[in-house]
């Protein structure tokens, strides 16, 4: 869809040169009616030179008649074949600097309430790479243990409407493969509303990441010949009677014979 080239200066000019309602300008330059009224008084676009849309081949001259005639009829941009297609996005989303820490955030939130989205998709909605998605779901991103997961759409990553969308195919695309959405999916699936009303989850401290699968259970457990048993620890003695070398036996019993 073609867009309006410099709606300020083309609202001064048609405000000069038209009697066009306010709301009429308000509604082809994409402003309010009080910033048009302002115009007209000289408080709002001080300055600033006005641009003629009919002379720059962005509107008919006719539109313009219509509308000094009908104070209802909305002017209609002329339309530009070389705009078709532009608002139509081509690559991943950009993400503004403040936002790109929120992204793996937002990724893990996708990947654990909507697990039906490619990530492809996931890719257009956050403006993310495929090996980050990857390794947030497999769990091995560096900061994991850190990630709490957020909304996108409370993020300021996407809206709600694209959202909607690319759940909807990913619905559709499951539909015509001839599978069909587990009860566990169908629990998972939350609003927006309900998901930044959850408890955060709690985090491992750092200190023993990577010990969570650590277990005793294959420790070797001693059997019950080699246990000591109860009776060797009743005799005090038996702790100073410990094994000594023949030789020294036979020493002892040589100096005894003497005596």
């Amino acid at each position: 869809m073609a867009k309006l080239l410099h709606p300020k200066a083309t609202a001064v000019w048609l405000v000069d040169n038209t009697t066009l309602t306010f709301k009429q300008i308000a509604d082809f330059t994409g402003m309010h009616e009080l910033e048009i009224q302002g115009i007209a008084d000289g408080d709002v676009a001080a300055g600033v030179k006005g641009f003629d849309p009919v002379a720059n081949n962005q509107l008919e001259a006719e539109e313009i008649r219509k509308g000094e005639e009908n104070k209802l009829y909305k002017l209609k941009l002329k339309p530009n074949p070389a705009a078709r297609d532009e608002d139509k996005r081509r690559g991943p989303r950009y993400t503004p600097l403040s936002k790109r820490q929120d992204r793996p955030a937002a990724i893990l939130w996708l990947v654990k309430f909507h697990p039906e989205l490619a990530d492809s998709q996931i890719s257009r909605l956050v403006g993310t790479t495929k090996p980050t998605i990857q390794s947030i779901r497999e769990r091995t991103h560096w900061n994991i243990a850190n990630i709490q997961p957020i909304d996108p759409v409370a993020l300021g990553l996407c809206k709600q409407t694209e959202l909607d969308e690319a759940v909807q195919k990913a619905a559709e695309r499951k539909a015509r493969a001839g599978e069909v959405m587990s009860d566990d999916e169908r629990r998972r699936l939350v609003t927006t509303e309900q998901s930044l009303g959850m408890e955060a989850e709690p985090r491992m401290p750092s200190s023993i990441e990577g010990l969570e699968s650590f277990t005793l259970s294959g420790a070797p457990e001693e059997s019950e010949e080699e246990a000591p048993s109860e009776e060797s620890y009743r005799d005090a003695e038996s702790f100073f009677n410990l094994p000594g070398d023949p030789e020294e036996d036979d020493d002892e019993d040589e100096e005894a014979g003497r005596g």
